[in-house]
């Protein structure tokens, strides 16, 4: 979705105010990784939309376009990617905008950029563009209606124009905005400022742009101010002027890195503050790919809370255009949500309304994508799951653990520790456990919860959720085949068993598909986003046993002890899905007392 529709719905409503993040790219594949899981922990407040850096010269050209892609598809939040004219011709801008239009991205933030390192000023190369107005008309004349196109607004003119006084004469200042006025008239349809530190000046800025007929929002650029040497650097670069009440207020403290931090969050909230209470209902946050001084600022200014974030869906949509309207998912890829994209990527209908209206059953191919992992996770993964195992029992007490919240890492999971639902039933899990059922996805059952519930809520204020109790478990033949006699005595249970090499048993029909989550909202049809679907669950299943070996035995030595009872247990224990279909009275525990 273009963000500037999203901004455009948002301002119907007068109380909403729409805030996003930038971020840059990192040098090394560690940041890149810490980067990542920042942005999936900040995007868990529902920012309108993220922005990435292209890099000085375009020298971080390949990793933007990477993280734009990742942004979009697994961290599952709007995104728009910076795109400058520097050292890039036509052919090389094309390539760039062609990949992520492949990629579902719908909008960029065109820029002239700055001259590549070690040069003082832009030189346009040959067979590129020479200012952002270029590069604007070429989007617009080239990929028509597609792309939202973003431009930067300068509130105090572009650094280019500011004088050795540390101002603009009246001219350039009134040139900017002429040229401002020529890129929207050319296709831009938002603008976003630069950083700015005088609230008075910004707004200024807005009233001049609406004297010479610019109408298209503008964001205002928020950098809070999370150390003073870096302030000093980056006001420098952009010739920011500093007003005199702030460099009073830095001063005696500029050694105190703590203290500085807290000003520039009381510094950035007073600013919005003072921005919102205008009428201008956007602020862009120049997150320097740090996240607390700008949830902080938002936090105080009541846009946020820490402990109340808000799901549209139980799971995390990509926001690509391709996938715009999915809203139904198999339950068994809840805890790795980004393996199950990409095993999806590609499809032609993507499920709505019903799994079986559009279902499309080409799962891609398992590869080694889906076993890698962020070496933070991994690390934490072998500190607590590599460890002696002298019998299964040693296996069991791992399964507990995670389930009573004593680890924080599962080799079946890319989450971070246990999900808020799962801690409503995490005792009845740790107990089943010990007794040889491990448990690798489960949810509680929901009978007509509010839709804004911390726990079990999603889809906003105003509507009502339902849940089947679920689990999903390895256990013996043996476990099993008391299981499935006990649920012949107890009708609500269907269950679906099948072992690596692929032998089936179900109280179940193969097609018979299972919706064990749905949701009743204000004026919607019910909505139904996760179910149980037999299809599904045999290709899951491979995934689910490859796990054991290449996310758990393997990170043993050849020989080991430890590896070869692993690889007993991949290798003869079944998967088992089961359902509790009595969501008001029924008990799905109550199957494995005496077990």
């Amino acid at each position: 979705m273009k963000v500037i529709d999203k901004i455009l719905e948002a301002s119907a409503d007068e109380k909403k105010v729409v805030f996003s993040f930038e971020f840059f790219p990192p040098k090394t594949a560690d940041g890149v990784e810490n980067l990542l899981e920042r942005m999936d922990r900040m995007v868990a407040h529902n920012p309108a939309f993220c922005d990435i850096t292209w890099g000085a010269g375009g020298s971080t050209a390949d990793l933007t376009l990477d993280i734009a892609n990742k942004m979009q598809n697994v961290i599952c939040v709007e995104s728009m990617m910076h795109l400058t004219c520097t050292n890039m011709p036509v052919d090389k801008i094309d390539h760039a905008l062609q990949t992520i239009k492949s990629n579902g991205l719908q909008n960029v933030l065109a820029l002239r950029g700055d001259p590549p390192h070690g040069q003082d000023k832009f030189v346009q190369i040959q067979g590129g563009f020479a200012c952002a107005l270029d590069l604007v008309t070429h989007i617009r004349a080239t990929y028509g209606d597609y792309f939202g196109i973003t431009v930067a607004g300068y509130p105090e003119a572009h650094p280019d124009a500011i004088e050795a006084n540390g101002l603009a004469t009246p001219e350039s200042y009134q040139s900017e905005l002429a040229y401002l006025k020529r890129k929207v008239d050319a296709g831009a349809d938002l603008i976003v400022t630069q950083l700015f530190y005088d609230t008075d000046v910004f707004l200024k800025f807005v009233n001049d742009c609406r004297q010479i007929g610019i109408t298209c929002p503008i964001v205002p650029g928020i950098m809070p101010i999370n150390n003073y040497k870096g302030f000093i650097r980056m006001t420098g670069f952009c010739k920011t002027r500093i007003p005199a009440e702030v460099t009073a207020a830095l001063e005696p403290i500029k050694d105190n890195e703590e203290a500085v931090r807290a000003y520039g969050i009381h510094l950035g909230t007073e600013m919005c503050k003072k921005i919102l209470a205008h009428g201008i209902r956007t602020l862009h946050l120049y997150t320097l790919n740090m996240e607390k001084s700008a949830l902080a600022i938002l936090m105080n200014l009541g846009l946020i809370e820490e402990a109340k974030i808000s799901r549209p869906l139980p799971w995390r949509r990509p926001a690509n255009v391709f996938r715009v309207k999915e809203d139904v998912r198999p339950i068994f890829w809840a805890n790795r949500p980004k393996s199950y994209i990409s095993r999806t990527i590609g499809w032609d209908l993507y499920p709505h309304g019903r799994w079986g209206d559009s279902r499309n059953p080409s799962y891609g191919a398992l590869t080694d994508y889906q076993f890698m992992r962020p070496r933070a996770c991994d690390k934490k993964l072998v500190e607590e799951w590599v460890v002696p195992l002298k019998n299964v029992e040693d296996i069991h007490e791992k399964f507990e653990k995670f389930c009573l919240g004593k680890l924080r890492s599962s080799p079946w999971s890319e989450l971070d520790g246990l999900q808020p639902e799962t801690k409503i039933i995490n005792e009845k899990l740790g107990k089943i456990n010990t007794k040889g059922f491990l448990t690798i996805n489960s949810q509680p059952a929901i009978n007509g919860e509010r839709s804004d519930s911390p726990t079990v809520g999603w889809g906003g204020p105003g509507g009502y959720v339902y849940q089947k109790a679920y689990v999903e478990f390895f256990c013996s033949k043996e476990k099993l085949g008391t299981l499935v006699d006990k649920c012949k005595a107890l009708p609500s249970l269907s269950y679906m068993a099948v072992n690596r090499e692929g032998s089936w048993i179900s109280n179940i029909g193969q097609t018979d598909v299972n919706a064990v989550t749905w949701g009743v909202f204000p004026a919607k049809e019910i909505i139904q986003p996760t179910v149980v679907d037999p299809a599904s669950f045999m290709v899951w299943k491979d995934e689910a046993f490859e796990i054991w070996s290449r996310g758990w035995s393997r990170l043993y030595p050849e020989g080991d002890s430890s590896r070869k009872l692993l690889e007993e247990v991949h290798n003869s224990y079944f998967l088992v899905s089961l359902v509790d279909n009595d969501y008001i009275d029924g008990d799905l525990f109550a199957v494995f007392a005496d077990s």
